[in-house]
């Protein structure tokens, strides 16, 4: 569209006098004949609209740039993110699974009437590779670790007299023939087994030699199944090439031998040493002659090393379906009509899966909050460059600009910055976010999928786009007059604005209601996982409704102040222009995420926390490498002196006491015996708030030490564990302990001690006890873990230092904790940044009023220092209404949702103490509530400040100025 034409400028005319004739317009001129004789004139070269404006405008579109480039490139990572952390979870599940947990086990029972053919290495080899080639994908297999043979389903007793007997029991033998052992071992002495069925050899492991006194060429018998013993011949020791290994690892006992606890009939115990025999694969067929009821058996280590998170739903069904599905049924072709497959690694899949679902909808309140936010920030960024060209879109609606073709001008401008910059987003976000190394990957995309991401940075791009053409075509749908008010005097708020804040606040409500109805199960309900977002929406929206009442009340008290800024400062507020929405949407909605993020990490921490001083007890605790050992001389005394520590206290702990019961049909049971200063003991559970007692309920009977040996009718005060006080009832019983024998009456119950880590137990004083050794010594006090082991090891090495804080590192051991933490922290980060854009936005879009504001009221007189403190003043009751909006939702937030989140597989997914919480509930954390509060009042003063400094020295100001004193 062309300009007017600008008028012929005349001079000023006289008072009094005509106006001069106007000169008779020129006649048009007549255009140049075309080159080609035509007579058409050339068509004039016209600035294409988009290079034009944004030649015009560069630094607003390298601001809009970059806000979309970092928008996207969050939105791009996020489900890389997310994905990394899960295939992490899924690979550590099974790389830290126990071996016999995770290895997929096949076997067949073997009909000891006969001698099957088909039991040799060649045969049971070639099945075994049938058989790998029927598992399912995803369940991968560890070639060289895996193994077939036969082996023994029992233990069997050997009969050789001089074979070590602990408690004159004969050891026990697994006997297999693992394949390859060449392979998988070193040979220390001997050689390989050999022989055959009727003669068969064996070899050992180094440990096992050891500890049986084995030698080469001794004969180990075992019961055969025709009476007579079978004999094995030893005829090498091997030592394990890697004894970590599955190869190894599925059955320990076939490198290490192990003392074993055999409880009797009549409730006796004895030791037993368990071994094996590593029996030759030319042998093997003759375990069909013992006892031991033999099997073959072919055994897959899996390998997580190309799973990913998008496998794990895969890998559970094709464990179900090698189990009882369609491949046992080939399975059995190949072994038999009675194999069997065994596993553990479905229960290590589930555990996985219901670590990610507790999980991922706790990670989901971040997601939306922190999109939520991005949102509104890009939505205010749409506002200021509408504001920006405010005049030139209603001159052109005036002069007939449709609708449609307005906005498509202003798409086709927003589309070519924000493209481009969504486009790189994207690209920085799969540099960056790349996931776990995973053979076969691609090596620019990483394992992650890349869809998720491609999809998220389409929809930034897509809002980036269109919120500035619909704003426009929304605002400009009627002509508008030029100079209208934009202040709440003119501004109000619409039927549909009402209609669609009860919306908001009835989805809200529901949202709420779903949570603590039923929690956080359904990881698909996204109004769930919104509900924050919602309260944070209808907490801004009544702020808005809210704001102008107050400071309109306490603009008429203002009246009587001296001078005239403060009291325009706050008239000027409570009118503040319409468009103070979005900022105040976005502050809230920023402060209502970090409120409810922070409660989230402080109540992993502190159940992290609880379990562990539940687990040690104390700050730190020192015990002996095996039970009852009693303390060295000077210990406490030595430990006490340690820097930091308040308090060293010594106690008896005597473990599997037997309880006796007034019922003699009940089953046996055991429980801890603690012996204890009671004074010292209540001081440090009371500080610990586990299990806190008055001192006087364990107040000494005065019986106690050598002299009360045989006196069994004495009665101690005990405090039990509630099952412990329900077995011994309301009378006094009789205990034999250690620590000597004597009545115990119950006169508290408490759910835990300090002294021990589990749920029973019995505390008595240790005054009244007869046969005194203290065996533990609690530590309370921030001392230094390097100290305390330098004190203990100048006493005794065998004593052992465990600290609070290095238990509570172990309960964040899974990937996926570890990475929600990560993403969770992110979120509340990115919030915060878009918090301070969103307060520098809306500082920029008031800048050119508030400048010509104070240019006009300079010319009134208002100095330099007025001018700067009512700028400042204006911008401080919005942000202030934010940040008390933004605490109180939040604070209001945690609390609501609180009763339907769990956050204990978040906090403690592989946590022992986990047990003695009742469950890990959210908490309002002062600081994610004060801080961001306190930070965006700071942060907009501190922009206002600048602003107006920066205003005071523009040199129109400098024009305008009257009666400055300078």
């Amino acid at each position: 569209m062309s300009d007017a034409p600008d008028e012929e400028s005349r001079p000023m005319q006289s008072a009094g006098e005509s106006p001069a004739p106007r000169p008779a317009p020129a006649a048009p001129a007549t255009p140049a004949p075309a080159p080609d004789g035509s007579g058409a004139a050339p068509a004039r070269i016209v600035a294409p609209w988009v290079r034009t404006r944004l030649r015009a405008t560069p630094g607003a579109a390298a601001g809009l740039a970059l806000l979309v480039f970092v928008t996207s490139l969050l939105a791009a990572a996020l489900p890389r993110a997310m994905d990394a952390y899960e295939t992490e979870g899924i690979r550590h599940a099974l790389r830290t699974a126990p071996a016999h947990v995770s290895v997929v086990d096949i076997s067949s029972p073997l009909d000891v009437a006969q001698k099957p053919a088909g039991l040799y290495g060649p045969d049971l080899g070639k099945r075994q590779e049938e058989l790998r080639r029927l598992l399912p994908p995803p369940l991968l297999t560890v070639p060289e670790q895996s193994a077939y043979g036969i082996r023994t389903t029992q233990r069997i007793v050997a009969s050789d007299a001089w074979l070590p007997q602990p408690d004159r029991i004969p050891p026990a033998f697994t006997l297999a023939s693992p394949s390859d052992l060449g392979r998988h071992s070193v040979l220390r002495a001997g050689r390989l087994p050999a022989g055959e069925p009727e003669k068969p050899e064996a070899a050992v492991s180094a440990e096992t030699a050891k500890a049986l006194n084995i030698k080469v060429g001794s004969v180990v018998h075992v019961p055969g199944i025709s009476g007579s013993p079978v004999g094995f011949t030893v005829t090498g020791v091997v030592e394990p090439r890697e004894p970590g290994k599955s190869y190894w690892s599925v059955d320990p006992v076939l490198r290490s031998p192990m003392i074993k606890t055999i409880l009797a009939p009549d409730g006796s115990a004895y030791r037993q040493w368990q071994g094996a025999l590593l029996v030759s694969p030319e042998s093997a067929p003759g375990l069909t002659a013992t006892t031991g009821l033999p099997e073959t058996y072919w055994l897959f280590p899996p390998t997580g090393d190309r799973l990913t998170a998008g496998d794990i739903e895969p890998l559970a069904g094709a464990l179900d379906s090698t189990a009882g599905g369609p491949v046992l049924l080939k399975i059995r072709e190949i072994v038999g009509e009675n194999g069997r497959m065994a596993t553990g690694l479905d229960d290590v899949v589930a555990a996985t899966v219901s670590t990610r679902d507790a999980i991922s909808p706790v990670v989901a309140v971040a997601v939306f909050g922190i999109g939520a936010v991005a949102v509104v920030v890009i939505a205010m960024t749409g506002g200021l460059f509408l504001s920006r060209r405010e005049v030139e879109l209603t001159l052109l609606r005036a002069r007939g600009a449709s609708l449609p073709g307005l906005g498509g001008r202003l798409l086709g401008e927003t589309a070519a910055v924000v493209a481009p910059a969504a486009l790189l987003g994207l690209v920085a976000a799969v540099a960056l976010v790349r996931g776990p190394d995973t053979p076969g990957a691609s090596a620019l995309l990483g394992s992650a999928p890349l869809l998720p991401s491609v999809l998220a940075a389409l929809l930034v791009a897509l809002i980036a786009a269109l919120v500035l053409p619909v704003r426009a075509m929304l605002r400009h749908r009627r002509p508008r007059l030029h100079g209208a008010r934009e202040d709440m005097v003119d501004a109000k708020p619409s039927r549909r604005r009402t209609v669609v804040e009860l919306t908001l606040l009835v989805l809200a409500a529901g949202a709420i209601g779903s949570l603590r109805l039923r929690g956080t199960s359904d990881s698909g309900d996204h109004l769930v996982s919104a509900a924050p977002v919602l309260v944070g929406v209808i907490a801004a929206f009544v702020l808005v409704r809210v704001q102008p009442l107050p400071l309109r009340w306490l603009a008429r008290p203002a009246r009587r102040m001296r001078g005239a800024v403060g009291p325009l400062a706050i008239a000027r507020a409570a009118r503040s222009s319409a468009t103070g929405v979005l900022p105040l949407l976005a502050l809230v909605l920023a402060l209502t995420t970090a409120a409810f993020g922070g409660s989230v990490l402080a109540g992993v921490a502190d159940a992290r926390d609880r379990v562990a001083l539940l687990a040690i007890g104390a700050d730190a605790r020192i015990e002996g490498s095996s039970e009852g050992v009693p303390l060295p001389d000077g210990l406490a005394e030595a430990v006490g002196g340690v820097k930091g520590v308040r308090q060293a206290l010594p106690l008896q702990v005597e473990y599997g006491l037997a309880l006796p019961s007034p019922n003699p049909a009940d089953q046996p049971m055991s429980a801890p015996l603690v012996a204890v200063e009671p004074t010292a003991y209540a001081r440090l559970a009371q500080r610990g708030d586990i299990g806190a007692f008055p001192a006087g309920l364990l107040a000494s009977i005065g019986k106690g030490g050598p002299e009360a040996v045989g006196d069994t009718d004495r009665v101690l005060p005990a405090i039990a564990s509630p099952k412990v006080a329900a077995r011994l009832g309301d009378q006094p019983m009789l205990v034999n302990a250690a620590a000597g024998a004597f009545r115990v009456k119950v006169v508290a119950v408490r759910t835990a001690t300090p002294a021990v880590h589990g749920a029973e137990f019995l505390v008595v004083n240790a005054a009244d006890v007869t046969n005194r050794r203290q065996t533990v010594l609690l530590v309370d006090g921030a001392a230094d873990g390097k100290a305390l082991r330098a004190a203990v090891a100048a006493k005794s090495r065998d004593f052992a230092v465990t600290l609070r804080a290095e238990q509570r590192g172990t309960y964040v051991d899974s990937p996926l904790q570890s990475g929600a933490e990560r993403l969770y922290s992110a979120a509340i980060g990115a919030g915060a940044a878009y918090a301070i854009v969103a307060v520098l936005l809306s500082l920029t879009q008031s800048g050119p009023e508030r400048a010509t504001l104070l240019s006009r009221l300079r010319t009134m007189g208002l100095t330099r220092r007025q001018g700067r403190r009512l700028l400042g003043l204006e911008a401080l009751p919005p942000a202030v209404f934010a940040a008390l909006g933004g605490a109180l939702a939040g604070w209001a937030t945690v609390p609501l949702l609180a009763p339907g989140v769990d956050l204990q597989r978040l906090a403690l997914a592989t946590a022992d103490g986990s047990a003695a919480l009742t469950g890990v509930a959210l908490r309002p954390d002062p600081g994610s509530l004060v801080v961001p509060a306190v930070a965006v009042v700071v942060l907009t003063a501190v922009a206002a400040g600048v602003q107006a400094w920066w205003t005071g020295r523009k040199s129109s100001v400098k024009e305008l100025r009257a009666g400055d004193a300078r």
